[in-house]
């Protein structure tokens, strides 16, 4: 994300903040910025690994806190992942992720197809349906690239 994206972001925060009463603490918009700056789905450890180089008054406790605020607020998303660690996605927009099975690496891509599906009828399920993304799972270029290198040193 560029600097003035992020600026504005940041700006946006500290205007919802503002309205909802909210307090915009130094470590909040710390927090923001370190998840902004990241082209990953980081992890909340991930997030405070970043964070506590910066400001190292900062708790772990806080960190997951202050993210769950965020996506409360909208200002960030949480991304479903078939591991057992939440991520966090600083793209609120939008789009869908490819995950590879094997690294655990989390893809934004975007296709107006998928932007399109129907949404179901869940309601016998006593389900309403609040967002769609598409989640494809497979093997990324790195691992596939590292699995065909450790195939050849093998057949050696």
């Amino acid at each position: 994300m560029d600097a003035r994206t992020k600026q504005a972001r940041i700006e946006t925060f500290e205007r919802m903040c503002r309205a909802r009463g909210i307090p915009c603490t130094i470590q909040r918009r710390t927090i923001l910025g370190a998840t902004l700056d990241r082209e990953d789905h980081p992890t909340a450890n991930q997030v405070f690994e970043a964070v506590s180089k910066r400001n190292r008054g900062i708790s772990r406790a806080t960190v997951h806190r202050t993210l769950e605020t965020l996506v409360q607020m909208g200002v960030i998303a949480k991304t479903c992942h078939p591991g057992n660690l939440v991520r966090y996605d600083a793209c609120t927009e939008t789009h869908h992720h490819l995950v590879c099975m094997h690294c655990s690496k989390v893809i934004d891509f975007r296709d107006e197809n998928l932007d399109s599906l129907h949404i179901p009828d869940t309601s016998a399920y006593g389900f309403e349906v609040a967002d769609l993304r598409v989640q494809l799972r497979g093997v990324c270029s790195d691992c596939r690239e590292r699995m065909s290198r450790e195939r050849v040193r093998k057949r050696k």
